[in-house]
């Protein structure tokens, strides 16, 4: 089972996202509130900005202060247990 790191020491399987998305658009904000109100989101931004929504098999929504495009990269590479969050401001 690989783990991908989405941020200050959380870890996510690989298998079970489904998509990773920017939270910028207006059907993702949409994705993000009705998860809220149905109490499926998990938020792992510890404070900051919000930079990438993570969805998962079993329709939680996650949400990372980690950019998308970082959390892709992670995904896509061997070493998943990457702990460097950089890219946060």
């Amino acid at each position: 089972m690989k783990f991908i790191n989405i941020g200050f020491g959380n870890m996510v399987s690989a298998g079970r996202i489904v998509a990773i998305a920017s939270p910028d658009s207006e059907p993702i904000k949409r994705l993000v509130r009705d998860a809220k109100e149905e109490g499926r989101v998990i938020d792992v931004s510890c404070g900051r900005r919000t930079r990438a929504v993570i969805v998962t098999d079993s329709e939680h929504v996650i949400l990372s202060a980690i950019q998308a495009e970082t959390i892709t990269n992670r995904l896509s590479n061997d070493d998943g247990d990457e702990s460097d969050d950089s890219d946060i401001e």
